[in-house]
This record gives C-alpha cells, sequence and structure tokens, in this order.
C-alpha cells in the first residue's frame, strides 16, 4: 500500500515538474523588455532563459529578476515591432513560446507633477514625460477629488501636458494624480502606466474643522444687528419716512370704502389733503322784465337800468347792460308805442 502511494506521489510531482511555464513579456517605458515566468507562483527549479528578435540568433538572459534565490524573470533589449520569442531550458526540458509586443508596452508614470493657481482664477495642473516616446505619441488620464470624495476622471489628448479646474473653491481641497499611455497614433498600447504621486492644493485662508471659525464672524454679527435696530428706530420715529420704505399693501374688501382710508396717514396729513372753501357766499335771485315804457323819460332820453340781480359786488360789462336780454318776447305792438 505505501509503495503504491509513494509511487503516485513521485508520478504526479513529476507531471507537474514537467509542465510549461507561463512567459508574459511586457515593453517597459519603450527602453527594454521585462518578462517573467512566477504568474502561478514561485517556480521550484531554476530555468535558463534565452530569447529573440525575429531571425536574429538567441541570446542569453543577462539580468535575471529572482525571488527567494529563484530566477523568475529577465530585462532583455528589444523592439516591439517584431516578434519576440522566449526559451526556457531546464535540463532536457525546453519551453518556447512566441509574443507580439506591440500592444504590450508600459510607460513610467509622469514627474514633477506641480499645480499653480493662475491669474485667469482657474487651477492649472502640469507634469512631464519620462519616456523616450515623442511627445505626440502619448496621451494622458487625470484623476481628481475634492475633500476625499470620490475621483473624477478625465482624459488629456495627446502632446499636453497640463489639465486645468476651473474657478476652484477656495474653502475646498483639490488633489490630482496623472497617468499615461502609447497613443494609438503611435501603436496604441493596452497597458496604463502607474498614477503618478498626488500633488494637493488648498487656498491658505482655508479650513477644514467644522468647528472653527474666523475671527471677524462674530464682529459681523455684532455690527448687522446694530445695523438693523439702529433702522427700525428711524422707522419708527419718521413717519413719512415709513411710509416711503414699507408702504402698507391695501386689503380687498367687498364693501366700498373711501380710498383715503387704504393708506395710513397720519391725521396732520390727512387734514393737508382736505378741501379749504373760504369764497364768498353769492345768493341768485329771478330776473324780473321791466318794460320800456317805464324808463323813458320826459325829455326823450332813455336811462341807464342796472339789471344786477345778484347782492355781489360784480358790475356787468356796459354792453350788457344797453342790451339787456328780456324773459318774454316783445311784441311789435309795444315797441311802436315806445317809440312815439
Amino acid at each position: 500500500m505505501s509503495t503504491r502511494l509513494l509511487l503516485l506521489l513521485y508520478l504526479t510531482g513529476h507531471v507537474f515538474a514537467q509542465k510549461s511555464p507561463d512567459v508574459d513579456c511586457l515593453v517597459v517605458n519603450l527602453e527594454y523588455i521585462s518578462c517573467t515566468w512566477n504568474k502561478t507562483g514561485t517556480p521550484e527549479v531554476n530555468y535558463t532563459f534565452y530569447s529573440k528578435l525575429g531571425n536574429d540568433q538567441w541570446k542569453i538572459c543577462n539580468h535575471y529578476l529572482t525571488e527567494n534565490n529563484m530566477n523568475i524573470g529577465c530585462n532583455q533589449p528589444g523592439d516591439r515591432f517584431k516578434t519576440f520569442k522566449t526559451r526556457l531550458i531546464y535540463g532536457n526540458n525546453n519551453f518556447e513560446k512566441s509574443h507580439e509586443l506591440k500592444k504590450q508596452v508600459k510607460l513610467n508614470p509622469p514627474t514633477n507633477l506641480t499645480v499653480l493657481n493662475g491669474s485667469d482664477f482657474n487651477l492649472w495642473f502640469y507634469w512631464n514625460y519620462t519616456s523616450p516616446a515623442p511627445l505626440h505619441c502619448v496621451e494622458s488620464e487625470v484623476r481628481f477629488r475634492t475633500n476625499n470624495n470620490n475621483w473624477d476622471f478625465s482624459k488629456v489628448s495627446a502632446g499636453i501636458q497640463k489639465y486645468c479646474i476651473n474657478l476652484p473653491s477656495s474653502s475646498s481641497r483639490y488633489e490630482l494624480q496623472v497617468r499615461n499611455r502609447v497613443d494609438d497614433t503611435c501603436g496604441e498600447s493596452i497597458f496604463w502606466s502607474d498614477w503618478s504621486e498626488p500633488v494637493v492644493w488648498a487656498s491658505n485662508n482655508s479650513t477644514y474643522s467644522d468647528d472653527s471659525m474666523s475671527p471677524w464672524t462674530p464682529v459681523m454679527y455684532v455690527v448687522g444687528a446694530i445695523t438693523l435696530i439702529l433702522l427700525a428706530m428711524i422707522l419708527l420715529h419718521h413717519e413719512r419716512l415709513r411710509i416711503i420704505l414699507v408702504p402698507v399693501v391695501p386689503k380687498p374688501s367687498p364693501f366700498l370704502h373711501n380710498i383715503e382710508d387704504w393708506f395710513q396717514f397720519s391725521k396732520g396729513l390727512k387734514d393737508n389733503f382736505k378741501p379749504n372753501y373760504n369764497e364768498r357766499a353769492c345768493p341768485v335771485r329771478e330776473y324780473n322784465y321791466v318794460s320800456q315804457s317805464d324808463v323813458v323819460s320826459s325829455d326823450g332820453s332813455t336811462c341807464s337800468v342796472t339789471t344786477d340781480q345778484t347782492d355781489c359786488s360784480i358790475e356787468q360789462d356796459p354792453e350788457d347792460l344797453s342790451a339787456p336780454i328780456p324773459s318774454n318776447p316783445v311784441s311789435s305792438e309795444e315797441v311802436q308805442k315806445a317809440s312815439v
């Protein structure tokens, strides 16, 4: 029984030892190719690594990556636009694989990230690239957050090394990071770089504590209260000013009232609007007709007759006195008698 168990363990270990390691390769910052084979864990044996580009000769690794004294990777120079082949050898075991590295590029994160509060009252962030790629071949992505809230993401076109936050709040804290990758115009990579070190901006006079208060805040409260009290006293002692500044809105009523009652005038002001009739009274009496035969004198001349029918000292126009208008029509016979 024990013999069979030992045989089974030996065969199982032999099968695991013969399993092909998974080699992954990545172009780092367009400078070299880094290959690793510890995806499933640290290998139990030290493999010898060989590589070649296209039809070139196989080259042995000169710079191994180790973990627990075991080889887990290798860095080799290379070109991402050529087919890259790898080979792992241990004893009689030989594991070979081909790689297309055109899209397997990972750039270094941006550096020298700085922030400036511009003269246009906007917040400007600037950074630099360290990759040998042309500037127009590198696109960026920005993430920023305010007061440690959730991140907001924004793409930056290739060739641009700045980002703007419009009209930042002086009471907020802004944090920003940048990462980049090769743009699609130069053979787009599927890998973004790591995020850069964060840069933080906050106004110098900003406060984040809820219980903190500006020393000028109590002074403003006191000044505001005194101003309101003085304004109320002025309105109470100057009624005319109060009516002008705070007019009373009339209340609608189903009954018709004097329109003057709608406005809250003082008694003295209301008396000024009352009419003052001081004209002299002038009584008027009826007009009585006087015959011309009664007013003819002995020498044939006529006398002027006053026809005022009022007690007022108002004289009539002389033209009106010479030809009084009778209240009743005069016949032609009476006119002839008067002329004789």
